[in-house]
C-alpha cells in the first residue's frame, strides 16, 4: 500500500512540476505620443552649412535708447510734459490728475481713471510708478492703482510692503486670475518699473474666444508673470467675462482711497 501511494505521488509532483503557470494578461502600453516636428526640417538633412543659412526679411533697426531711454519705435505716452496722450476715460474730457515737477503725474482722488486716446492690441508696454513714502491705509487701500490692458485686463499696482492682502490680488497679479512668481517691489516711495507684454485674445466671427491671450510682466527687472493665460475679464465680484473685441486703450486707474500713486516714463511698442 505505501508502494502504492508513493508511485502516486510522485505521478502528481510529476505532472505539477510539468505544467506552466499562465502569466496574467499585461494591460496593452500606452501609444507613444508623437513628438514636435517641423516641416522646415523634413527630408533630406543639409550637408553644408549654406542650405541652414537664411538673410531675409532683415530685421529693422531699434535704437534702444534713443528717446530719454525709450527705444526708438516706441511711442511715448508720457514723459512729464503734459497728457497729450490721454483722457479722462468717464468723459472724454481733458485730465485732471496731477501733473508734477519732477515729470511724473499723480493719481488725482476720486477724478477716475485715465486711459490712451490710441487703441492698441498686442503690444510692449514700459512705466513706472511710485506709492507714496508717507504711507496711509492698509490691504487693498495702501497705494492701490493698476494698469489695464485693453481696457479690460488688469495688472495689479499696489504697495505690499508689510502690507498682506489676497495674493492673486497683491502687487503684479493678473487681477484675481494669477499670482505673481515674487514679490518684487522697492520699499514705500521709491520708484518701481513694469515691463508688459500683452498678446491680446482672438475671436470668430459669432464672437466667441477662439484663443485666450497672455500677459508677461517683469517687475523691477524679476520675471513675476511667465506668459500666462488671460482667462478673461478681471472684475473685483464674479467671474472673468470674454466679451469680444478689437484693440483698446490702455487705461490706469484711480482706485478711489486716497492712493496717491504716481506714473512717470510710459512708452509702448506695438507688437
Amino acid at each position: 500500500m505505501n508502494r502504492i501511494c508513493s508511485v502516486l505521488l510522485i505521478g502528481i509532483l510529476f505532472v505539477a512540476c510539468g505544467q506552466k503557470e499562465t502569466a496574467p494578461p499585461q494591460p496593452p502600453e500606452p501609444p507613444t505620443p508623437p513628438g514636435i516636428s517641423y516641416p522646415e526640417y523634413q527630408g533630406q538633412e543639409p550637408t553644408t552649412p549654406e542650405e541652414t543659412e537664411v538673410y531675409e526679411p532683415v530685421p529693422p533697426v531699434v535704437a534702444p535708447n534713443s528717446q530719454n531711454g525709450a527705444p526708438s519705435d516706441a511711442l511715448v505716452l508720457f514723459d512729464g510734459s503734459g497728457f497729450e496722450h490721454w483722457t479722462m476715460t468717464r468723459d472724454s474730457s481733458e485730465v485732471v490728475w496731477h501733473l508734477n515737477k519732477d515729470g511724473s503725474m499723480t493719481v488725482a482722488d476720486k477724478t477716475g481713471d485715465i486711459q490712451t486716446k490710441q487703441d492698441f492690441g498686442d503690444l510692449q508696454l514700459h512705466l513706472e510708478w511710485r506709492s507714496p513714502a508717507d504711507i496711509q491705509g492698509e490691504g487693498q487701500s495702501r497705494g492701490n492703482s493698476g494698469v489695464f490692458l485693453n481696457n479690460l485686463y488688469e495688472v495689479q499696482v499696489l504697495d505690499n510692503n508689510d502690507n498682506s492682502t489676497y495674493v492673486n490680488g497683491q502687487v503684479a497679479s493678473v487681477y484675481k486670475q494669477h499670482i505673481p512668481l515674487a514679490m518684487a517691489s522697492v520699499p514705500s516711495g521709491e520708484w518701481n518699473t513694469y515691463d508688459i507684454i500683452y498678446r491680446a485674445p482672438d475671436f470668430d466671427a459669432d464672437g466667441n474666444k477662439v484663443k485666450s491671450g497672455t500677459i508677461t510682466v517683469i517687475h523691477n527687472g524679476v520675471l513675476v508673470q511667465d506668459h500666462v493665460e488671460i482667462k478673461g475679464t478681471t472684475p473685483y465680484i464674479g467671474w472673468p467675462k470674454n466679451p469680444p473685441h478689437g484693440k483698446g486703450p490702455i487705461r490706469l486707474q484711480d482706485h478711489g482711497d486716497n492712493s496717491r500713486v504716481s506714473y512717470r516714463n510710459i512708452w509702448v511698442r506695438e507688437l
